[in-house]
């Protein structure tokens, strides 16, 4: 009778170890995708699909109106997938602020390989944020747009996001030649860098905001972590000519800062913009020197830098603008091979 009831024992014990097999692991939860929201069919799906959008995030951030016009369904039907996807992507409440701060670890910080500029930001330049860069003609705005496009494609334990750059190009400034310079000078394969960073040249500020689409639809299969648009303003301020063009430029303006910093909140990405200056002449004293936009960009810009020319071919960058950073300066130069200290 002892063998019987050791035989007993072992086939239980083979039992449950055959649905122990048989049941999921606490970590392998299934990533959840745009059909697992409810009302969502095959069809809704493809329309999604198509118009860009490939995750919840995507969605949640969207407002009915545009969703709507975008991926051509009811403003209805459009206002339930924006509240299903929140409450599934789990974005729509208050968190306390310990769990903001657990939320901010996964920000990166894409390095400017000058010492001088990422001690001034705290360490680089942070994704998830947008950066506004202005300054005179000459300063250097372009000059740092192709530096951080760059060491985007770096490895992320050398200062880089690993990741492709798309780069809007308004003022025909983007030069491929210079980014060759700039990839020997760390010693990288300039193809491979070139390959990398896609450049699209914008024609008039609707184009320019088109662009902002198109790179939602080709990031699909792309790990798109950098942003540049140089320059955010050169459009607008052409065609939107007097005050009495001023508040629709203005909210044309908001509204492709806003489609901006989406493409960096879903992509963990970096949103650089070069922005034009203009004088005040009627300024006494002090710089003269203001930034276009208004502030409506000033509001948007995570990080404001001022740029401008020193002797000797230095640059100043100046910090002026920062939620957790305080104000400062710092001298960095324009070499043949790229920023340097």
């Amino acid at each position: 009778m002892p063998a019987k009831s050791k035989t007993i024992q072992t086939d239980e014990k083979d039992q449950s170890s055959q649905v122990e097999e048989q049941l999921p692991m606490e970590d392998e939860v299934p990533e959840l995708t745009i059909e697992d929201l409810p009302g969502v069919g095959p069809a809704t799906a493809e329309k999604l699909r198509e118009a860009g959008f490939e995750e919840l995030l995507s969605l949640a951030v969207m407002s009915p109106a545009d969703l709507s016009e975008e991926a051509e369904l009811g403003e209805a039907v459009a206002a339930k997938i924006i509240a299903a996807a929140k409450k599934m992507a789990n974005i729509g409440g208050f968190v306390s602020g310990d769990a903001l701060l657990e939320r901010r670890k996964e920000v990166q910080k894409l390095s400017s390989k000058v010492q001088s500029i990422d001690d001034l930001l705290g360490g680089g330049f942070e994704t998830q944020a947008l950066v506004e860069v202005y300054g005179e003609f000459g300063s250097g705005k372009t000059q740092i747009g192709h530096q951080l496009a760059v060491n985007c494609t770096l490895p992320i334990d050398q200062g880089g996001l690993d990741g492709d750059v798309f780069y809007i190009d308004t003022e025909d400034t983007f030069r491929p030649e210079r980014i060759s310079q700039m990839a020997r000078g760390h010693g990288l394969d300039p193809d491979y860098v070139l390959s990398r960073i896609h450049v699209a040249r914008a024609y008039n500020s609707a184009h320019q905001m088109l662009l902002t689409d198109e790179i939602k639809r080709m990031s699909k299969g792309l790990k798109v972590k950098m942003i540049i648009v140089d320059s955010l303003t050169s459009h607008f301020r052409a065609e939107f000519i007097g005050r009495g063009m001023l508040a629709r430029r203005q909210q044309k303006l908001n509204s492709h800062l806003k489609d901006l910093k989406q493409l960096a909140d879903v992509n963990n990405a970096l949103v650089l913009v070069t922005n034009q200056v203009h004088a005040k002449p009627d300024a006494l004293w002090g710089d003269p020197t203001k930034p276009i936009g208004g502030h409506i960009l000033a509001h948007a810009s995570t990080f404001r830098l001022y740029l401008r020319k020193a002797k000797g071919g230095r640059r100043i960058a100046r910090l002026v603008d920062s939620p957790n950073l305080p104000d400062g300066e710092c001298v960095y130069e324009v070499t043949q091979d790229g920023l340097r200290d």
